[in-house]
């Protein structure tokens, strides 16, 4: 018999495409768009802002300091430092910002991180959390289950999950979505209201899309937008402003 017989060869074969699929997704799962220019450019500390990497990508404000932080979960396969110009924005107001890495750059994974960072900055004494996409969804997830030590939540183009119920919870809730977006839409959103305070605030940016909620790296395809990246950033920044300040004023 012949040592190479067909049905080994088949069965080699099927090996080859088997580890040649796993390896493509391990490479798929672990890899994170990359920021622009732009968001590198916020990674540099300066008089009034000090960036630092590690355990968490921190944006720290270096004179007016307020007691109310922020959390911010990344979307998903989105490397943080892709939102790094917002963040900094923010933080350039007074507000510790905070943008954790997630296991396999899914927020999802590991949810209950804002517990670490809460406990690691005892100086902060209001907690706002929020995110982008999948982490919008899992920063809703957070408040939900942990809805004492949380004071806002910020959804970027995104929706809770149907189990995040915080319909209930006597906080400031700010959705905001891309009105050129294909999956967060009036439907979509509409459709889990129910999910969140009655006084929520929405916000359709129109002309807006999914990846301008970020400054990272995407294919013309992925770019739907009809408005430019400042002027979609800059809805989201005043709408996160208003959300910190109602907080600082309460």
């Amino acid at each position: 018999m012949s040592k190479f017989s067909p049905k080994k060869i088949v069965l080699g074969l099927i090996g080859i495409v088997v580890i040649g699929f796993l390896i493509w997704g391990v490479r798929w799962t672990t890899s994170a768009r990359q920021p622009l220019a732009e968001a590198t450019e916020a990674l540099r500390s300066d008089d009034l802002v000090a960036v630092t990497e590690t355990p968490w990508l921190t944006f720290t404000p270096q004179q007016d300091f307020e007691e109310t932080g922020f959390i911010f979960y990344p979307g998903g396969r989105v490397d943080p430092r892709g939102y790094s110009d917002l963040m900094r924005a923010i933080s350039e107001q007074g507000y510790l910002v905070v943008v954790p890495t997630m296991p396999i750059n899914m927020a999802i994974f590991d949810s209950n991180i804002a517990d670490e960072i809460i406990a690691a900055h005892p100086e902060i004494t209001r907690w706002v959390i929020g995110g982008h996409s999948v982490g919008g969804t899992a920063a809703a997830q957070f408040t939900s289950s942990h809805p004492d030590q949380i004071a806002g939540l910020a959804i970027w183009s995104s929706y809770p999950a149907d189990g995040s119920d915080m319909s209930n919870l006597d906080i400031p809730v700010t959705l905001m979505y891309g009105g050129n977006e294909t999956r967060v839409t009036d439907e979509s959103v509409g459709a889990r209201k129910h999910l969140l305070p009655s006084d929520t605030r929405y916000i359709k940016i129109e002309g807006g899309d999914h990846h301008q909620f970020g400054s990272y790296r995407l294919t013309t395809e992925e770019n739907l937008a009809t408005v430019n990246r400042d002027e979609q950033h800059a809805q989201i920044l005043s709408a996160m402003l208003k959300l910190l300040q109602s907080i600082e004023e309460q």
